[in-house]
């Protein structure tokens, strides 16, 4: 038999799915954030084990997928580092505290800087490494600090500095 018809896959249930890529080093987060991931992950398991029930399993991919986002899942949690902003006094902005600035418009939006995992920018939620959050981490209230956007820079002055709502 000529091997051109010849399911090589056979007995292979997995699908072959890339892994999700982890960023390298720690990945620090809020207390909040902590808790997110704990949550994704029991949701994730729980994800699986209907996956694992359903009657008809000829399609694997959902199952590889969630047991694959269960790795990256707990990759991210064995490298948490949680900082509790709750230490951290409110002269400078810092890691997980929430900022209020005034644009030169004098419209105030109030930013709260969290872990990468945590980002929500509809929410205000800002990750350490974007632009806004290097402009305004150390500022102090009635700093003026430059936002560089595509759109083009933006002065920014710090009014308030607070601990974040939970």
């Amino acid at each position: 038999m000529s091997r051109a018809f010849v399911n090589e896959d056979a007995g292979n249930d997995r699908p072959d799915l890339p892994e999700l890529p982890v960023p390298p080093g720690p990945n620090i987060v809020t207390p909040r954030g902590l808790a997110a991931l704990h949550a994704k992950i029991a949701q994730r398991q729980t994800d699986l084990g209907g996956l694992k029930a359903r009657p008809d399993r000829l399609d694997k991919l959902p199952e590889a997928a969630a047991e694959r986002d269960l790795r990256w899942l707990e990759a991210r949690l064995k490298a948490a580092v949680v900082i509790d902003p709750a230490q951290h006094d409110l002269t400078e902005v810092a890691f997980g505290l929430a900022v209020t600035v005034a644009d030169e418009a004098g419209k105030e939006t109030t930013y709260e800087i969290v872990g990468e995992d945590e980002a929500d920018a509809p929410h205000h939620r800002i990750a350490p490494n974007s632009p806004l959050a290097r402009a305004l981490l150390g500022a102090q209230v009635g700093d003026v600090v430059t936002w560089p956007r595509p759109a083009g820079a933006v002065e920014l002055e710090v009014v308030r500095i607070a601990h974040a709502h939970p």
